[in-house]
């Protein structure tokens, strides 16, 4: 270490972290602190050496990955080397702090203070020269970013503000006595200082949000200073550091028991708005053309697109804070105020100063959620300015886009519902895609909240809709579908059927047409988009049906079957068109529920011929519908079609176990997903049917062999399956029910717990072994919980024969990974639990042992042997 004292610093700094983790593991060497410093400290060019080491030390400690020991030796090391050296360490850099001007301003040392925060009490730091220090670092460039980046940790660590309340008390006055060069720096526009000024403020408040709700008088210069730092921040580079406080203090003033401080800091939020609407101005190019605003630069003008809807969040605040009148209010004033300057020179096209019309239209919009629809001062004058604007594109995007979130009021106010309407509408035929865009989403949200005032007008918009839906981007397509399918859903149900046919006869007209001339992917992919239109009306137009009558819906539905399945046999290698065919399927089965009993033998049939051609999943999903909705436990089913539906299960499942012969999972693993999902609904409906099955066998093989995937979404829903397979070997059926026996506890009967457990019998070692290895190698951390759900069942219907798996897999793993101490005592804690009867905390024993033992190992190169996943088989 000595020779790369000067550096390089990368090479220094590793140099520091090898010996940081050396001394974590090397348990014998009880020094570490003195060895180095007495080794490294006396030569003031290897300072450097021991600073760098000081500050890894406690990283590698608390983060460090790959540490070879237990929980308990790491623990009592922790204790060693950070508890145990705190107070030396702090009076080593208080010295070091003092030993030169230059040590002073080391960045390094800053660093080293931040490392030791947590393992310092706070009040010795704050209370030390070293406080001084730090303050005194924000004057040297050099030690500027460090500094703030210290001072930020130390408020982070003064959250707790009733117990670091004197702490606090100190650190106020100094934090609020940098205003001046907060000012100084926007002043000169020195960006870099002025941003880290900010962020000490805004960090400052946060951690202490508590005590300026609680004192607002005694604490009201920092907010002033947030709020200033807001207002001077011409670039916008440094406001959003602000944002999260003004959300904090927020959830506190609008508690009743805030409420004499809210009053205090009305004015406080009141500005702020106008703040805000000032920094929503888009950017004035340099000359008369409204070109290029950010000068070819796209990330610049993504993020300042981000970065205004983050103020809209903040709008929102504010709106809680001083009500949505006061802030409307503002808006109307900045855009009457427009109006009276520039309307008159506007024309089409070219608006005069424009930026300072379109900010307040994007206020208006942010504000939008927080309006109630019975507002009546502010909206009823500012609508009816809305719709008189002139055309810039902007502009216009902006002010459709407004008028779009408030369509709740104007159901409320049907007076002016026709002049927005038709803004609405004419924005449809703007040059501007964007415009375009927005009026397609506008129109969406007006048909959804005003269908009750629109409902006599069907045909109109029939015409409307086919006239444009051609014309628009599949998004959009989407959006207007979506508004007059909400529209129709309010028709009479002896209309239901002339409507829907009045509406999807074009579409499904033009799907065929489509489907004929489709031979690219460009042409499939349009196809797949246009099939997502009739699924969105199936999803809005449910008519109310008395049982047992016909459904108009269900009527419609049985025309255009044949047209969808005959696009699903002709495109059956071509997923993104098969998943939306049984993505309507499935919503007709979810809409119409039992009505859809004269459609079910062709549809079975469908998704059955589909999955096997093209062993897509979408067709399980779609299957997984028909369990839910045609199940013995919903009324107005009888028993020989949920007989039915249990073997069109076993036919999918077959297929399924066929492909997974075929193919390994890592090709599947969607289809192993949408598998295990359907089996727990098939377990939940029918358990006394599948469990006994000679299927069960080779699905609980699949699940084993799926448990060797990587990916997070088809291995939680292969342990839900096997948790709820389980389930079933105890005495409490797993599954809640509806109707006359919902209120009293049901058991399983005998017969289905012994199929679970003579099951578990023969397959519970490769089960065990399969979770084992994934807890310790592979599964994702979201699948712990699950993952150790299904041991812990295993144990709690098997204790003393899982045990002896447990300890038979312990065994095959790689040699040197655990030691044989670590082995006897995991299994010997087993067998306490399970003699004492208490198998539940066998579920924390494990989740220990796998998190030590992945922390600590990674699985061989060379593989894991007899631990390695065996190829499923099926002969069936």
């Amino acid at each position: 270490m000595p020779f790369f004292r000067a550096g390089p610093r990368p090479v220094r700094t590793q140099l520091c972290v090898c010996l940081a983790n050396l001394a974590i593991q090397m348990l014998e060497w009880q020094d570490v602190l003195h060895l180095v410093v007495s080794t490294l400290g006396t030569d003031p060019q290897s300072i450097l050496c021991v600073l760098e080491f000081l500050h890894v030390l406690p990283e590698e400690v608390t983060d460090g990955r790959q540490i070879n020991l237990t929980e308990d030796e790491l623990s009592h090391r922790t204790r060693e080397l950070l508890e145990g050296n705190a107070e030396t360490v702090l009076r080593l850099l208080a010295e070091y702090s003092r030993s030169s001007p230059s040590a002073a301003k080391n960045p390094l040392l800053l660093d080293c203070i931040t490392s030791w925060l947590r393992e310092v009490p706070m009040n010795d730091i704050v209370n030390s020269p070293l406080l001084d220090t730090i303050m005194e670092a924000l004057s040297a460039d050099e030690s500027f970013e460090s500094a703030v980046e210290c001072l930020c940790a130390i408020f982070k660590e003064t959250r707790d503000v009733d117990e670091c309340l004197s702490t606090i008390q100190t650190l106020y006055p100094r934090v609020v006595a940098l205003k001046p060069k907060m000012v100084a720096s926007a002043d000169t526009e020195d960006t870099d200082t002025f941003k880290g000024i900010t962020r000490v403020f805004a960090e400052a408040a946060e951690a202490w949000v508590v005590l300026i709700a609680r004192l607002p008088a005694e604490f009201r210069e920092l907010v002033d200073a947030v709020l200033e730092c807001a207002a001077r921040d011409k670039e916008r580079d440094a406001i959003s550091l602000t944002f999260n406080f003004w959300y904090e203090l927020k959830q506190y003033l609008v508690l009743d028991m805030y409420i004499r401080t809210r009053l205090q800091y009305v004015d406080v939020y009141s500005r702020l708005v106008d703040v805000m609407n000032g920094h929503l101005e888009y950017p004035k190019p340099e000359g008369s053309s409204d070109g290029d605003l950010f000068e070819g630069d796209r990330e610049q003008e993504e993020k300042f697109r981000e970065f205004r809807h983050q103020m809209g969040d903040v709008l929102k605040d504010c709106c809680a804070v001083i009500g949505v009148t006061e802030c409307l209010q503002k808006s109307y004033n900045l855009i009457e105020r427009w109006f009276h300057a520039n309307a008159a020179q506007a024309i089409d096209g070219h608006v005069p100063h424009w930026q300072q019309l379109e900010a307040p239209l994007f206020s208006m919009r942010a504000m939008g959620r927080m309006v109630p629809p019975n507002e009546s001062i502010m909206l009823p004058k500012l609508i009816p300015l809305i719709v008189q604007i002139p055309d810039q594109e902007k502009v216009r995007f902006q002010a459709v886009m407004a008028l779009g979130r408030y369509t709740e009021w104007t159901s409320q106010h049907p007076e002016t519902l026709q002049t927005q309407l038709n803004f609405i509408i004419a924005a449809f035929g703007h040059p501007s895609k964007e415009v375009v865009r927005a009026a397609a989403l506008s129109f969406k949200f007006f048909c959804n909240d005003c269908a009750e005032l629109l409902k006599t007008h069907t045909t109109q918009l029939q015409q409307f809709y086919e006239g444009v839906i051609d014309r628009l981007p599949p998004g959009s397509q989407d959006e207007i579908t979506d508004g007059v399918a909400s529209v129709l859903a309010k028709q009479p149900t002896d209309q239901i059927y002339a409507s829907f046919k009045l509406y999807c006869d074009p579409v499904v007209k033009r799907l065929m047409d489509m489907a004929h001339n489709a031979t690219d992917e460009r042409g499939k992919l349009a196809l797949a988009d246009r099939l997502q239109l009739i699924t969105t009306f199936v999803q809005w137009v449910q008519p109310r049906v008395e049982p047992g009558q016909p459904n108009p819906a269900v009527q419609y539905c049985e025309e255009i079957f044949p047209i969808l399945g005959a696009i699903a046999d002709n495109f059956v290698s071509f997923a993104p068109i098969l998943e939306r065919v049984c993505r309507c399927w499935r919503y007709m089965v979810l809409s119409y529920r039992t009505a859809m009993l004269p459609l079910l033998p062709s549809l079975a049939e469908k998704l059955s011929s589909g999955f096997t051609a093209s062993r897509q999943g979408c067709f399980l999903w779609a299957t997984d519908a028909i369990v839910r909705e045609f199940s013995n436990e919903i009324g107005h089913v009888d028993q020989a079609t949920t007989d039915a539906i249990f073997h069109f299960y076993e036919q999918q499942a077959s297929t399924f176990l066929k492909v997974l012969n075929d193919l390994p999972p890592e090709e599947v693993p969607d289809v192993i997903e949408d598998f295990f999902r359907l089996t727990v609904d098939v377990l939940s409906f029918h358990p006394h049917k599948i469990i006994p099955s000679q299927l069960m066998v080779s699905i609980f093989q699949a699940a084993c062999s799926a448990l060797a995937l990587l990916k997070e979404e088809p291995l939680l829903a292969t342990l839900q399956f096997l948790r709820d397979f389980l389930a079933y070997g105890g005495e409490a059926s797993p599954t809640s029910f509806y109707g006359d026996e919902a209120t009293r506890p049901r058991g399983n009967p005998p017969e289905t717990q012994t199929a679970v457990k003579r099951l578990l019998t023969v397959e519970g070692e490769i089960l065990v072994q399969r979770v084992l290895v994934g807890m310790m190698y592979s599964f994702p951390r979201d699948c712990f919980p699950d993952a150790s759900g299904v041991l812990l069942a295993m144990f709690q219907l098997m204790p003393e024969q899982v045990a002896t798996w447990l300890g038979n897999t312990v065994a095959l793993l790689p040699p040197g990974s655990i030691s044989p101490q670590e082995s006897e005592r995991l299994l010997n804690n087993v067998r306490q639990r399970i003699e004492s009867g208490e198998i539940r905390r066998i579920r924390v024993l494990l989740q220990d042992f796998t998190d030590s033992y992945r922390r600590r190992n990674v699985a061989p190169r060379e593989g894991l042997g007899r631990l390695e996943a065996t190829k499923f088989r099926f002969a069936g």
